[in-house]
């Protein structure tokens, strides 16, 4: 499950990041989004305690993205 959630979640952000290249905008916010939170998912999963760090901050920057 975890490798799979993983792969999930590596697909969904690097279609935010292809989005973000061609300004497709808000749908790369969202993805972006929702890859971090599956990043984040899959890091609580394997105790890696930076990549926790790492998406709970790129969740906290997409969100106020989201706002604006």
């Amino acid at each position: 499950m975890n490798n799979y959630l993983k792969w999930v979640a590596k697909v969904i952000t690097l279609a935010g990041a292809l989005c973000t290249s061609f300004r497709v905008d808000p749908l790369n916010i969202y993805l972006l989004n929702t890859g971090s939170m599956l990043f984040l998912i899959w890091s609580i999963r394997i105790k890696d305690s930076a990549m926790i760090a790492v998406n709970t901050g790129l969740l906290l920057i997409y969100f106020i993205g989201i706002i604006k």
